[in-house]
């Protein structure tokens, strides 16, 4: 089973992995949705055992594109109206690593 940690480890990657994408136009507004996402599921979701601002420059510094686009797939699959030419632009950068 996954820890609750976890979930918040790979919901922030998937946020850079989503920030990786400078093609995307919309990029900005779906940012925005996943960090929404991500907040609700913490005030949910809550633990004392994590620092937030400690894991967020850990994963962005070490942390591949790859695990981040791959992370990204997994979080926006969590939205209520995933944008499925994200998903498929993610899906076709990763095909090409």
């Amino acid at each position: 089973m996954i820890e609750i940690e976890d979930a918040y480890r790979y919901m922030l990657s998937g946020y850079f992995g989503v920030m990786e994408m400078d093609s995307y136009e919309l990029k900005e507004y779906i940012l925005h949705d996943i960090k929404e996402y991500i907040t609700q599921f913490m005030k949910q979701n809550p633990s004392s055992n994590f620092e937030l601002d400690y894991e967020i420059e850990r994963i962005k510094d070490t942390y591949s594109t790859k695990t981040k686009l791959q992370d990204a797939l997994l979080v926006l699959n969590q939205l209520e109206k995933p944008p499925v030419d994200l998903i498929i632009l993610i899906k076709r950068r990763l095909e090409k690593r």
